[in-house]
C-alpha cells in the first residue's frame, strides 16, 4: 500500500503563488508517476499535471500550462506543484494521485491507484 499527504493549500490572491506538496510513504517504488488533479465545487474531477518516476516525463493540462510546474524529489518521496499566476478558476480541492504499472495515459482519474486526501486551494479576487 502506499500513503499520499498533501499540503501547502491555502488562501492566495488572484495572481500570487502556492506550492504544494505531496508526502509518499510505503510501497512508493510501485508507483511509475504521480499526478495532481482537482475538483472545483459541483465540478468533478480534472487533471492537472503529473510525472514519471524518473522526472523525464510530464504532463500537464492545457488550464495550466505555462502556469505550474511539477517537480519531484525522489530521495524524499515528494512530488511539488508550483502554482504562479493564480487564478479565480484555480480554486479547487487539489488531490495528488500515484500510478502504478505501466503508463498509458497521465490524465484519466482511472489510471491512478492511490490517493491523498486533498489540500484546499483558494483564490480571490
Amino acid at each position: 500500500q502506499v500513503q499520499l499527504v498533501e499540503s501547502g493549500g491555502g488562501l492566495v490572491q488572484a495572481g500570487g503563488s502556492l506550492r504544494l506538496s505531496c508526502a509518499a510513504s510505503g510501497r512508493t517504488f510501485s508507483m511509475s508517476a504521480m499526478g495532481w488533479f482537482r475538483q472545483a465545487p459541483g465540478q468533478g474531477r480534472e487533471f492537472v499535471a503529473a510525472i514519471s518516476r524518473s522526472a523525464g516525463n510530464t504532463d500537464y493540462s492545457d488550464s495550466v500550462k505555462g502556469r505550474f510546474t511539477i517537480s519531484r524529489d525522489n530521495a524524499k518521496n515528494t512530488v511539488y506543484l508550483q502554482m504562479n499566476s493564480l487564478k479565480r478558476e484555480d480554486t479547487a480541492v487539489y488531490y495528488c494521485a500515484g500510478l502504478t504499472g505501466p503508463i498509458m495515459t497521465f490524465a484519466a482519474e482511472y489510471a491512478y491507484k492511490y490517493w491523498g486526501q486533498g489540500t484546499q486551494v483558494t483564490v480571490s479576487s
